[in-house]
């Protein structure tokens, strides 16, 4: 199992136990899904190590506290501190309809209600305060476009396309 074939769920932040329990911030906006957790890969080194899970439960509105098998005491847990948890691509939900996860729709075709082929979405940039849709149109340029459910008129999965209405302008920006 590689990082590549993984979604990130959160960070090991913090010993809750002597027993070897410890605190997981969750990066979800639906924390109930991880209560159920039969096992996580844990990033150590280059290496995605596999930790079957004793008991969790939620603790406040994003922690879910965690006791590992073999991981019984607070030195156990010190060495697990501040380490990436993950889970395999398959034990994310399916979602239908506009709702998509970002790894999904890497290689999809854009396509403009009125402008016509945008490009292929190549990555997406989430590290702004609205996350973009990183397209590259065949002449190779680059074009930003908001991920804006506004802007998101279709999600064709089959013919793996996006169809998003743009306000007019907006894609001129990057090609003129």
């Amino acid at each position: 199992m590689t990082i590549k074939d993984c979604f990130y769920v959160g960070t090991i932040v913090s010993k809750f136990s002597f027993k070897g329990e410890v605190l997981i911030k969750l990066d979800s906006d639906d924390p109930e899904m991880y209560e159920e957790l039969e096992s996580v890969f844990i990033a150590l080194g280059n290496n995605l190590v596999p930790f079957f899970v004793e008991k969790s439960s939620l603790h406040k509105s994003d922690l879910l506290r965690v006791k590992f098998e073999e991981v019984n005491s607070e030195a156990d847990a010190d060495a697990l501190l501040k380490h990436k948890i993950y889970l395999p691509l398959a034990a994310l939900p399916k979602l239908s309809g506009n709702k998509f996860y970002y790894h999904e729709v890497i290689g999809f075709e854009v396509e403009d209600i009125n402008y016509g082929k945008v490009g292929k979405i190549v990555s997406i940039n989430d590290t702004t305060f609205q996350p973009l849709f990183e397209i590259e149109n065949e002449e190779g340029k680059e074009i930003l476009i908001p991920m804006n459910d506004e802007f998101i008129e279709k999600v064709d999965r089959p013919n793996q396309k996006i169809i998003v209405k743009t306000p007019d302008g907006l894609i001129d920006l990057y090609v003129n």
